[in-house]
């Protein structure tokens, strides 16, 4: 069977950057830059984002498009006999569902979220109050189930119609509208009285903030949000590259999919530091930004209902994005292995991830005495930490390893496929870096990840 390609490079650049931008883009980098130093944290984060992102993606990208097939089955076609690459294939496609486990009920949570906020339902509470929503949000685990399952059934119902008329159409749409969403934000905020003074904590560089925290601990942050934010390391790109023909080299594709994923991050801080400084809010405040914080914020604000349900709308649209890039994976996978249609795939796939989904809804209710990693920690927590701390690095690391060790594709077979086509080439220079810093810097960044969890 012929296998399918997206029908155009937007279309690649888009649905790659649309795996990579997720919830992580909207509060997670607006919050580390401010902590950590403003501007001189977002040119620490490009220039590790240059030397450790755009060559993990390239690689991984490259192996894609190398093996024509999905992450599960992608050494089988490269590594050489007796070899023991592929195990690794079967951890990827392990680590897309475990991600999707907790994943698709955080979108859950962005949908209710819209819904929330378009019928009125914060209109005229107290700060207090708003807070007790979420609470109550996560203490109903049918309601959670109800979301998280129309979250499901939409991202392998677009699957199901296949790369180009499914995925790659609808995926177009929603960042297009998704890009479209957050600018016109961007531009209320910035302009709110009293927003002048977020932009300036969020984008002038100051030292002093670096000098509080420390550089080696501000290199580290920014090292980490630079490596995590493209989702390298368990075929979610991979699988994009077996889509896609030989006309453009994916050095300058990596890049095209990391400026957009940067430019959806400082975007979201345009959004967020004017409102919050506008009303005198700590923006520091980290996850409980979007579910306690904003909703407050666009409780104050002229024609708050409006902005708040095109906020949770572009949330949702992320978190979506994210949704169907991981599922085609998946569906990919299940095709590669059990040689099922399309179809059966996304429906088998769509029960069992229901079903996959219910620890991590119920760990917040039923089962919100179960604190796998120690005192105040949940199920998702648990998940999160697998795929996070240990699946995506280690990941990562193979990727790499494979592609410059003879043992594995090796660096001339590497290079020959990546520099395909029109567009920014992977360089002789590059050998050394890529064969010996980019994988200790890779395993720094599991090590630390590791260490920091549990300290």
């Amino acid at each position: 069977m012929q296998r399918e390609k997206l029908g155009s490079r937007l279309g690649f650049i888009l649905i790659s950057a649309g795996c990579a931008i997720g919830i992580g883009n909207v509060w997670k980098f607006p919050y580390i830059t401010g902590q950590y130093g403003g501007g001189i944290f977002v040119l620490l984060y490009l220039l590790f984002l240059l030397i450790m992102g755009v060559p993990a993606l390239t690689m991984e990208f490259t192996l894609g498009r190398a093996a024509q097939k999905s992450p599960v089955k992608l050494y089988d076609s490269l590594e050489k006999p007796g070899q023991k690459w592929h195990w690794h294939g079967y951890v990827a496609m392990a680590g897309n569902y475990l991600l999707m486990m907790f994943y698709t009920v955080v979108a859950g949570w962005m949908l209710e979220y819209f819904v929330k906020t378009a019928t009125g339902q914060f209109h005229g509470l107290n700060p207090q109050q708003i807070g007790q929503v979420f609470d109550s949000v996560c203490a109903n685990p049918w309601l959670m189930l109800i979301y998280t399952g129309i979250v499901i059934v939409i991202g392998f119902l677009v699957c199901s119609f296949g790369v180009q008329n499914g995925l790659e159409k609808i995926t177009k749409w929603m960042m297009l509208a998704l890009l479209g969403i957050m600018i016109v934000l961007a531009i209320n905020s910035v302009f709110l009285p009293g927003g002048a003074e977020g932009l300036k904590f969020y984008l002038l560089p100051d030292v002093s903030r670096i000098q509080e925290h420390g550089l080696i601990t501000v290199l580290v942050a920014a090292m980490n949000q630079a490596f995590f934010t493209l989702s390298i390391g368990m075929g979610s790109m991979a699988i994009f590259g077996s889509y896609i023909g030989k006309e453009r080299s994916l050095m300058g594709e990596s890049v095209n999919v990391a400026l957009l994923d940067t430019f959806v991050a400082i975007a979201s801080g345009l959004i967020i530091f004017p409102a919050c400084f506008a009303y005198n809010v700590n923006p520091e405040s980290g996850p409980p930004l979007i579910f306690v914080t904003l909703p407050n914020i666009f409780n104050h604000l002229p024609g708050g209902r409006i902005w708040g349900s095109l906020f949770f709308l572009f949330m949702s649209f992320a978190a979506l994005s994210t949704v169907f890039a991981v599922f085609e994976n998946i569906i990919s996978c299940t095709m590669d292995i059990s040689k099922m249609s399309r179809k059966t795939a996304c429906l088998v796939n769509c029960i069992l991830m229901i079903i996959l989904s219910l620890p991590c809804i119920f760990g917040f209710n039923l089962w919100n005495k179960v604190s796998l990693l120690g005192n105040g920690t949940n199920i998702m927590d648990f998940e999160d930490f697998l795929v996070s701390n240990i699946i995506l690095p280690l990941g990562a690391l193979v990727y790499v390893l494979f592609c410059v060790s003879r043992y594995g594709f090796g660096w001339d077979n590497f290079v020959k496929e990546a520099n395909e086509g029109k567009g920014l080439k992977v360089t002789r220079w590059m050998k050394g870096y890529m064969t010996y810093v980019l994988p200790i810097l890779i395993f720094i960044i599991f090590l630390l990840g590791i260490i920091n969890y549990f300290k």
